[in-house]
């Protein structure tokens, strides 16, 4: 039992877009937020440039409209762009034919996907895609944060942890702080992970990846878009805009400083020119390690985010699932700390998102088989390349790209059970997402069945009840719908409403009061 009192409900060490997002929805559930960040600026070159520029995919575009975001996240990045802040994005986004994503580079385009595979999936404002810069994305988040209470302290960084039986003692740079529950959101070296002795399992890298802005004296000698070569792979944007894998076993990734002359000697050996580099501004390097945490829980003390899983950045997955963590676990963890949590409510946040984790580090070590440079690679990619040129294998590549085929395995037979919300036009007037802002559960009562209105009055400090017609209803009359937009449970029939009460037993725990 320790002796200093408790300061916040729980602690996030991480200021990033996943430790961010996750303090918005802790504070907007009513809980006390202490977010701890290592770093003293959060600005960043490499927050604007290409490659610090990221895809959002559906999930996450639907969760930042589902918390009334999404429209600042456009605005703050027009606004990025407008200033010149942000350099050109990558070279794909500048075709005449824009793709709709890729897979080991190899594009897919929207005027082959057939959308009509996903009928649970209907047109929001959320969209599909969206590219964004870090800096865009984690300056709304932090505004957001702030204006709901949530305590930012930058420049603090994690240095130890304790668990008691009420609590978790952070101590960092002379200062200590208790809450009832740390979240590690720090990174894909997090120290939380580390210092907590969370185990972690995966793969070896491959290669050590490189991205960097320079100047060439001779670029014409490079090819424009993505390159296969003997050696590796390289990624060309005029002007001076260049990503390389160089397959050395990720030797050269943050074990030494990474020079002009070790990159043109790199380059060289990739690109197999005698292209010569004048001027190197920015570089990072990176890896394709691929690694997970085999529990995102040790009693009070949790990981999301890249704290949970290590992947290469191909294809851009890493944000969007650590914002799916952050969706998934605020509400469990605020319901579990408010003290009306259903039996193994936050054991469930392990239970959908490892699994979820799982898909995409294979996602990434499929993508790095199509990159290695041999020739049993480069016929793969070609057969690949003939499938995703199909309509089938668009749409097949969409949907694992987009996100739009995640679904949790919560029991139910109907299949709209364990997905995302469709954002339903309710009565002509209101979009389901708009009536997810303050992170409640929804009653959606399309028929308006006063069973229903009765059953949903019982958690009415819990779940928001909202009836009216729907023009494309998808052949059901109800939804009950999490607060993280999952529908729980799905009515055909008002014939049987011990099924949606026991939907709602399960996700929001015993009904409260009566309301007055």
């Amino acid at each position: 039992m320790h002796s200093l009192p408790i300061s916040h409900d729980v602690v996030i060490a991480g200021a990033g877009p996943v430790g961010l997002f996750l303090a918005c929805e802790l504070a907007l559930q009513g809980q006390s937020v202490l977010v701890l960040e290592q770093a003293g600026d959060p600005t960043s070159p490499l927050k604007r440039l290409p490659f610090g520029m990221r895809g959002l995919s559906v999930p996450t575009l639907e969760a930042l409209h589902r918390r009334g975001l999404l429209d600042a996240v456009k605005d703050a990045q027009q606004a990025n762009e407008a200033s010149g802040a942000t350099h050109k994005a990558a070279h794909w986004m500048q075709e005449k034919r824009r793709p709709a994503g890729h897979f080991a580079g190899i594009p897919f385009f929207h005027d082959q996907i057939d959308a009509s595979r996903w009928p649970w999936h209907l047109p929001s404002p959320a969209g599909t895609s969206l590219m964004v810069t870090l800096e865009s994305l984690e300056m709304v988040l932090a505004t957001r944060a702030r204006a709901l209470g949530v305590d930012i302290r930058r420049g603090v960084a994690v240095c130890d942890v304790d668990q008691t039986d009420d609590g978790v003692i952070v101590r960092s740079n002379g200062e200590t702080f208790v809450g009832r529950w740390l979240v590690g959101c720090d990174g894909g070296r997090s120290t939380v992970r580390k210092l907590a002795g969370f185990e972690l399992v995966g793969t070896d890298p491959e290669f050590t990846g490189y991205s960097f802005q320079a100047e060439l004296e001779d670029e014409e000698v490079l090819q424009p878009g993505r390159t296969y070569t003997p050696t590796g792979m390289y990624t060309y944007a005029r002007p001076g805009t260049i990503a390389m894998v160089d397959f050395d076993g990720g030797a050269f990734h943050r074990t030494q400083p990474i020079t002009l002359e070790h990159v043109q000697m790199v380059l060289r050996r990739i690109s197999q020119t005698g292209v010569t580099v004048t001027a190197l501004h920015r570089v990072t390097t990176f890896t394709d390690r691929a690694c997970q945490a085999t529990h995102y829980r040790k009693g009070r003390i949790l990981l999301a985010g890249d704290a949970a899983h290590i992947h290469s950045p191909l294809g851009g997955q890493g944000l969007n699932l650590g914002i799916g963590d952050a969706m998934n676990l605020g509400w469990k963890l605020a319901t579990t700390i408010r003290g009306d949590a259903p039996a193994g409510l936050l054991d469930s946040y392990q239970d959908e998102r490892h699994p979820v984790g799982k898909e995409v580090l294979d996602w990434s070590r499929a993508q790095v088989a199509l990159m290695r440079p041999s020739p049993s690679s480069r016929a793969l990619e070609a057969t690949i390349r003939q499938l995703v040129d199909t309509r089938d294998g668009a749409t097949y590549f969409a949907e694992r790209v987009w996100g739009v085929s995640l679904r949790y395995d919560l029991g139910g037979v109907h299949p709209l059970v364990g997905r995302s919300v469709p954002d339903f036009l309710v009565s002509g007037a209101a979009r389901v997402g708009d009536l997810m802002t303050r992170g409640r559960g929804l009653w959606l009562d399309f028929d308006e069945h006063e069973p229903h209105r009765e059953l949903a009055s019982r958690w009415h400090d819990r779940i928001t009840y909202v009836s009216g017609h729907v023009e494309n209803a998808l052949g059901v009359n109800a939804l009950l719908v999490r607060p993280d937009g999952v529908v729980a449970w799905v009515g055909e029939s008002v014939d049987h409403p011990v099924t949606p009460a026991g939907a709602a037993l399960r996700w929001f725990g015993e009904p409260g009061p009566l309301s007055p």
